[in-house]
């Protein structure tokens, strides 16, 4: 029973408490020489995009994307203690990661809108990072929209661990934008309202699948069981 599990990592796995925010703020300051007015809004996207529109917004010139990139690296390095001072690892997370890392023939990595050195970060800052399978994960640089990472890590699974071309895929995520990546590229999804959208906004968005967080980890593990049997 082969099955690819990709979790989000803000709101879902981690509660980051503001960090994510100041990270896109000390990268806008270093790209623009002045601070935001604002914060940068996120909900699921990916850094290529909060970024580009973060800069668009005040009027700034996008430079390449190496050059957005190494400023979201520079402003995401050592902030391992500022996530575990303020933040948390969320109800359940750890149990589930292991129980999902144990089971044969499964993959379980992450699909995020985090650039992978600040994904690293923020799983190392509650030591989830051994759990999950990074190499094989989909993060912010690899795409604009959040339903492309999809083939990305299916890429890579079938690349890096030979695991079979028509393997199932899950998504975990708490935002409307996880299921609908999941909607848009045939894969399944859980929904968590771990964040701040409702179980009814979930559902709405059209997950099937909805728990109000992953602190029930033979729930958890039950469900990706009967996704992988699909």
């Amino acid at each position: 029973m082969e099955l690819i599990v990709l979790w989000d990592i803000d709101h879902t796995l981690i509660e980051n408490a503001g960090v994510s925010k100041e990270i896109y703020a000390a990268a806008f300051s270093s790209l623009a020489g002045r601070p935001p007015s604002g914060p940068a809004p996120t909900e699921g996207r990916t850094d290529r995009l909060i970024m580009r529109e973060m800069l668009a917004q005040h009027g700034m010139r996008v430079p390449e994307w190496p050059v957005v990139e190494a400023a979201l690296v520079t402003a995401g390095e050592g902030r391992e203690q500022d996530l575990r001072q303020r933040g948390t690892a969320l109800p359940g997370v750890h149990d589930a990661l292991v129980a999902a890392s144990e089971h044969a023939g499964w993959v379980s990595s992450v699909l995020t809108g985090n650039i992978a050195p600040n994904a690293r970060v923020k799983l190392s800052a509650f030591g989830l990072d051994p759990l999950l399978d990074l190499a094989v994960g989909a993060y912010g640089a690899d795409a604009d929209q959040r339903p492309d990472l999809v083939a990305v890590a299916r890429e890579r699974a079938l690349r890096l661990r030979d695991v079979p071309e028509g393997a199932p895929v899950v998504l975990v995520g708490d935002t409307p934008r996880d299921v609908e990546a999941a909607l848009a590229t045939g894969s399944h999804v859980i929904a968590v309202a771990s964040g701040i959208h409702s179980a009814d906004e979930l559902a709405a968005a059209g997950a099937s699948t909805v728990l109000p967080d992953l602190a029930d980890t033979r729930r958890v593990l039950s469900l990706l069981e009967g996704f992988a049997r699909r």
